[in-house]
């Protein structure tokens, strides 16, 4: 439990959650774990589409993954990305879920240092109230297989603090709860070609952006929110991973990496883990192309 608490990782994005349809959506090579591993990261999420694929289609590449990133002394977070029909309230869709899980489950045990994210960002037709209902179906899905391996779970609402404030988590010791977090909205994902009207955001600055500006509203507006989702994982008796958090790459360098600076030390103040959203994709902190780490976001991340 110790160990996910205080994790410092990295997202894998665009790997295997199909973006565009893509799959997979980027070469991952030993030396992108090592690099990972170097500068001093100890877990790596990997988002897998299981949703809509052929069984066994991802088996061999997760596994890869496994296994190179625990080579390194990288512990894994295994995260269920794009369940469109739960969102949609495809009929069925429920029982997909508790399935699935019970087959990866399975294909993993014994595994070590090997975690599940449940559901990444449940939302829309999955309510608060219809998600507290499923989680503690799926979470037994899992543990009719494997009594102890640890599991993440956020609220709906897409993991946010709202979400994670509605959240109901059934009694389990192997249970750890996720946030995701990228406020403000405008400034995290302006230009983001995926939400509508985020062009009309760019140019949104972060006022924290200054060392001098510790007092600043938006750097207070980031403790505050995390504050609030560190006192309610304690209410519950839960430790918190930030899953994701990150800002686009159209957001202004300089309040970019002071906001993804600021976000990491309060997590690390608050005694949260976290895990940067992403590697190599438009959020990343590392340059594929070049093989070298964006040396502003890598230092706000790891100083």
């Amino acid at each position: 439990m110790d160990e996910w608490g205080h994790v410092r990782g990295v997202n894998l994005g665009g790997l295997l959650d199909g973006r565009d349809g893509v799959f997979p959506g980027w070469d991952l090579r030993p030396g992108h774990l090592d690099a990972i591993a170097g500068a001093g990261f100890d877990c790596v999420r990997l988002p897998v589409r299981w949703w809509d694929q052929r069984p066994g289609a991802f088996d061999d590449a997760v596994r890869s993954v496994i296994d190179l990133a625990l080579e390194r002394d990288l512990a894994v977070v295994l995260s269920m990305h794009h369940a469109d029909g739960l969102m949609t309230g495809e009929p069925g869709a429920a029982a997909r879920l508790t399935d699935l899980w019970r087959l990866i489950a399975r294909q993993f045990i014994g595994v070590p240092r090997l975690a599940f994210d449940l559901l990444n960002e449940p939302r829309d037709a999955l309510t608060p109230e219809g998600w507290n209902r499923l989680l503690p179906q799926v979470l037994a899905a899992v543990r009719a297989v494997d009594a102890t391996r640890m599991v993440l779970a956020g609220g709906a609402r897409m993991n946010t603090l709202d979400g994670l404030l509605e959240l109901a988590p059934p009694e389990d010791a192997h249970l750890v709860l996720s946030l995701h977090y990228y406020e403000p909205f405008a400034f995290t994902h302006q230009g983001a070609h995926w939400e509508k009207g985020a062009d009309a955001w760019i140019g949104t600055r972060w006022s924290g952006a200054s060392e001098s500006t510790t007092g600043s509203p938006d750097r207070l507006a980031v403790t505050r929110d995390l504050t609030r989702a560190a006192d309610q994982a304690a209410n519950l008796g839960r430790r918190l991973v930030v899953g994701e958090f990150g800002a686009y790459q159209m957001a202004p360098p300089p309040d970019r990496t002071a906001w993804t600076g600021w976000v990491r030390a309060e997590c690390e103040r608050l005694g949260l883990g976290w895990i940067y959203w992403d590697f190599a994709t438009d959020f990343g902190v590392f340059d594929r192309e070049s093989g070298t780490w964006r040396e502003d976001l890598r230092s706000a991340l790891l100083p």
